[in-house]
């Protein structure tokens, strides 16, 4: 089997995108994280849905756990919406990263060692000019080499 042929087509986000639509995407579609696409389709960055999480979490509070136990239940449920206009270009770090992609003929090995290495949950599977084709998750890998393997 080849990533082609779990690869399924998932929403994405841009640069441009409020951390608010981010977080919405990923939670309506059940997303372990979020594939960051330019205008092109090509895969800018992957990211874990902690990673996702992080940008909603203001600075102050990530470094100093004693500051959020300051903030009432009722504003730390929300916390993640008082992010305003920031979107998720101002949230991705200054050094590029290099986004955790697979070609379309990657075997499943191929795409387990790259997600176990870059403890990632998804991967983005290019085309040959690096636009996106489609995602294969965690748990759809995972699925597709239970259901390939040898009876029990």
């Amino acid at each position: 089997m080849q990533a082609r042929d779990i690869a399924v087509k998932l929403p994405t986000v841009t640069v441009q995108d409020p951390v608010t639509r981010a977080v919405r995407v990923m939670t309506l579609a059940r997303l372990p994280g979020l594939i960051v696409v330019d205008d092109d389709s090509r895969p800018r960055m992957v990211l874990p849905g902690t990673q996702v999480l992080r940008m909603t979490v203001p600075g102050a509070y990530q470094e100093d756990p004693a500051l959020a136990r300051t903030v009432d239940e009722a504003r730390a449920d929300l916390f993640w919406q008082e992010q305003g206009d920031l979107t998720v270009g101002d949230c991705l770090p200054r050094q590029p990263v290099k986004p955790a992609t697979v070609a379309l003929d990657a075997t499943l090995l191929e795409v387990a060692a790259l997600m176990a290495r870059l403890r990632s949950p998804l991967v983005a599977v290019v085309d040959h000019a690096g636009v996106l084709f489609g995602t294969i998750t965690l748990d759809r890998l995972l699925t597709s080499l239970a259901l390939a393997g040898p009876d029990d």
